[in-house]
């Protein structure tokens, strides 16, 4: 069964398939209609439309399953901690290969002059650019986001359900204080990016970053189902433990999270004119905050509030310890909490 990961990767992959088949069908007809222009000698003998939307669309379908997969399975895995500058150096590499290869396709089948094939290579390289841009724009808004800006879903305000997880690092400002601005940063970022897979195998996505916290949210359905939203603190916590080694040589300090987990409505929306964003608003965020707050009081790694404890299904994989109805700072009315870990191995509940 493939991962949230493989998965995402596919869509993309299929994505870029589809939208450069169109454009070597529209290629071959902007060529078609050319040849008929009152500028034009008109078509050959051997010219055949349906031939060069074939040979077209052929050339868009090895050009999108080599480039594509270059860029979408190598490209965004292996450079994504390497500057802006390298990755453009291999992204451009990817380019020539790509067109490159559409342009023996098109020698060698349709047997094209040397301008055709340079007016070709041009439009397909600025097909590769501009792939490689709408990939950098989805990776920095998060899987979905951005194309859900295109299409306006969040232009008028809708209400959801969604649960939070405000993930939150411990004795943070004593870290910074050790390591350092620079280095703190450097400690930040490599976090940041060893937790997204977990979080991405748990269908979350990360809401926001701020500071050294990180919001996690889920649609309900997807958070709820297996616990995902639960599971996913403690699967952060086992992957960071796998990369032990590497922090404490690179900075002498094992990141440690403490996280408060809380769902309800929230109205999601986009906001913004220069920059433009899609927030969620809502009791639900301040209160899953307040939540976080309360593990360091109680001792606790993972505190959820009785509600969401009420949906989910933790029987044989955590211990839940009751903290009672508390009253959050700010709130009038008390909340149910829960406090959990994980189940000592052979231990049933």
């Amino acid at each position: 069964m493939l991962n949230r990961r493989t998965h995402l990767k596919l869509q993309q992959l299929r994505m870029i398939v589809v939208s450069w088949l169109v454009i070597g069908f529209l290629i071959a007809v902007y060529d078609h209609l050319v040849l008929y222009t009152g500028n034009s000698a008109g078509p050959s003998a051997a010219y055949s439309f349906p031939r060069s939307i074939v040979v077209n669309m052929l050339a868009g379908l090895i050009g999108a399953l080599l480039g594509g997969s270059f860029l979408v399975f190598y490209i965004h895995e292996r450079f994504r901690d390497k500057s802006y500058g390298y990755t453009i150096l291999a992204v451009t590499l990817s380019f020539v290969l790509v067109i490159l290869i559409i342009s023996v396709v098109l020698r060698f089948v349709a047997n094209a002059d040397t301008a055709r094939l340079f007016k070709n290579g041009l439009v397909w390289a600025v097909v590769v650019a501009v792939t490689q841009l709408l990939m950098q724009i989805n990776s920095k808004f998060g899987p979905g986001v951005f194309w859900a800006i295109v299409r306006g879903r969040y232009n008028t305000p809708r209400e959801e359900r969604r649960i939070f997880m405000f993930l939150d690092l411990n004795s943070s400002t004593t870290i910074a204080e050790k390591l350092g601005d620079k280095k703190y940063h450097a400690f930040l970022k490599d976090l940041f990016t060893d937790i997204t897979n977990p979080i991405v195998d748990s269908r979350g996505e990360i809401y926001q970053y701020v500071g050294d916290e990180v919001i996690v949210a889920w649609k309900y359905g997807e958070g709820v189902e297996n616990s995902k939203c639960i599971q996913c603190f403690f699967d952060i916590k086992q992957h960071l433990e796998s990369l032990r080694s590497k922090y404490m040589a690179r900075y002498g300090i094992m990141p440690v999270f403490k996280a408060g987990i809380h769902s309800g409505k929230v109205v999601a929306g986009e906001v913004g004119i220069i920059k433009r964003d899609i927030t969620y608003s809502g009791d639900v965020l301040n209160t899953t905050s307040r939540i976080q707050g309360l593990c360091k009081e109680y001792n606790a790694e993972v505190i959820a509030s009785g509600d969401l404890m009420a949906e989910l299904r933790i029987t044989g994989h955590y211990e839940a310890q009751t903290l009672g109805s508390i009253r959050l700072r700010g709130k009038e009315k008390e909340m149910l909490l829960v406090a959990l870990r994980p189940l000592a191995a052979g231990v049933q509940m």
